[in-house]
């Protein structure tokens, strides 16, 4: 994801705890949201979000998007976003020849394969509502999303510091990376010139028009890359338990605007309501066809990626509007907490 400096300038404190506000409490053990799970019309009250798919596999979101695509294309050949998958993974594993393991804990494998799946969800909705979009097109398209992030990780010889001092730069260092693996794998100039643009619709500021796509099937999937990394993110189940990471990334980064991980927290509801007017605006509104896909996919008649968005803001609220001064005690989904402070401790000073 791209950052946005005028974002920072402008967002402060979501108003709930600014203004006190305080809602019901929780059991202090639960790590849920308070609200009910799949409470949207049409929606059965025992499935979320998260059980739809083993976000943690890497191997169970390859098989999903590859059933989403034998749903439009039953015939198209999947294997190149395959091969790009297997080496994505090799890549943030540090087995793939010449670089490092990934050592951010936001932009991760993880972030990378919730962007892959959004971004197949996205594509699928658009197809159920007519869009018509020539096979490899999209599949360059997801094999863009899953190339999005690479810029994060090191070279083999980098041996200072972490992926995260690229925050700033991390668009552009992908691009490169897609440059030299296209030119590797025998890809042509046009893909990457296609699959390069895409990349850079994940820029906060990026004007899309000024990409200059040559067909207007091409700024969707653009605007369709965008809008998936940030709902990808936003919309799993321990986004609110990785942001904390994410701003250790942002102070490595040299990413201003943030004063501690608490600060991050106040501002991330802001950043929400940021983020829907980008997806309104910029990005063509392509969330809409989401909910196309999990209809036809699921049965469910309603957005459950935005819907899993609301609900970790609206918990994240109520966490700041009651116990910001022990809010890690209420983000305990995979251990990750626990993570983050034996990491800290480590480094003996408090800080990363």
């Amino acid at each position: 994801m791209g950052f946005n400096e005028k974002f920072i300038k402008e967002i402060g404190p979501p108003a709930a705890a600014a203004a006190g506000q305080r809602a019901p409490s929780p059991s202090p053990t639960s790590a849920d949201p308070p609200l009910t799970p799949g409470t949207g019309p049409g929606t059965p009250e025992f499935l979320r979000f998260e059980d739809l798919v083993a976000m943690g596999d890497p191997q169970k979101i390859l098989e999903e998007v590859t059933k989403i695509v034998r749903l439009m294309y039953p015939a198209a050949n999947f294997n190149p976003v395959q091969d790009v998958f297997k080496d994505v993974v090799k890549l943030f594993r540090g087995e793939y020849p010449g670089y490092r393991a990934c050592n951010t804990w936001y932009h991760n494998l993880r972030h990378t394969t919730d962007c892959l799946l959004a971004m197949a969800r996205l594509i699928h909705g658009g197809f159920i509502q007519g869009m018509v979009m020539e096979a490899r097109d999209v599949a360059l398209g997801l094999i863009a999303a899953l190339l999005h992030d690479t810029g994060y990780i090191q070279t083999a010889e980098d041996d200072y510091g972490t992926g995260a001092k690229y925050t700033m730069v991390h668009v552009e260092r992908s691009i490169e990376f897609m440059k030299i693996y296209f030119a590797q794998h025998g890809y042509a100039s046009e893909d990457f010139l296609f699959c390069s643009k895409c990349l850079e619709c994940t820029g906060l500021e990026v004007k899309i028009g000024e990409l200059a796509f040559i067909s207007r099937h091409h700024e969707t999937l653009g605007q369709m890359l965008g809008t998936a990394d940030l709902l990808g993110q936003m919309a799993d189940r321990t986004y609110l338990e990785r942001l904390p990471f994410l701003y250790h990334e942002f102070k490595e980064g040299g990413v201003q605007g943030f004063a501690d991980e608490l600060d991050l927290l106040q501002k991330t509801p802001a950043f929400w309501e940021f983020t829907q007017k980008r997806l309104a605006g910029e990005l063509g509104g392509v969330d809409r066809f989401m909910r196309g896909h999990f209809r036809v996919r699921w049965g469910i008649d309603l957005d459950m990626g935005r819907e899993a968005v609301e609900k970790n803001i609206a918990y994240l609220q109520f966490i700041l509007a009651n116990h910001g001064d022990d809010y890690q005690r209420y983000l305990r989904r995979d251990g990750l907490i626990q993570i983050f402070q034996e990491m800290r401790r480590q480094q003996g000073s408090g800080e990363f």
